[in-house]
């Protein structure tokens, strides 16, 4: 049965960063030595604000990026994991742009970016519910536009 610990009623045994470098995981003992356990820290960044096509403001949300990403690409990744760094890369890229808020449409376009370097057919379904395409024109467009950016990389 887990039991809960106070991080105050313990001493850290070891620190280490995470493979993503986003958190520290740290290995912890009991004040009594009796028991071990492990906490996660994740940075905490600012508030980030979200402005949605109708103008209106929400904050970032990691689990609904993930949702939506999710649904528009079906089962084209392996492990949950592949969803988390891509969006572990596009958070870390949004709050490198240094800004307090930004437009969906960027959110969209950073998640375009990530899928189109790890997955073409989730980037191309993405792209179709990101861009709402209505006919197999636009499927085709965004196969052009794809295959002339890789050829000029």
């Amino acid at each position: 049965m887990a039991q809960n610990y106070k991080i105050g009623d313990s001493r850290v045994l070891e620190s280490r960063e995470s493979a993503d470098g986003i958190a520290i995981r740290r290995r912890r003992e009991t004040m009594d030595g009796k028991h071990r356990f492990t906490t996660y820290e994740r940075i905490e960044h600012p508030h980030l604000a979200v402005i949605k096509k109708d103008g209106a403001r929400e904050l970032f949300d990691r689990e609904k990026l993930a949702t939506a990403i999710r649904r528009s690409v079906g089962k084209f990744f392996k492990s949950e994991v592949e969803i988390e760094n891509i969006i572990n890369n596009v958070e870390e890229r949004l709050y490198e742009l240094g800004e307090s808020e930004v437009v969906s449409h960027q959110i969209g376009e950073l998640v375009l970016d990530e899928l189109a370097a790890c997955n073409e057919v989730a980037y191309v379904r993405f792209a179709s519910v990101f861009h709402k395409f209505e006919t197999l024109d636009d499927f085709v467009k965004i196969l052009k536009q794809r295959d002339e950016s890789k050829r000029s990389l």
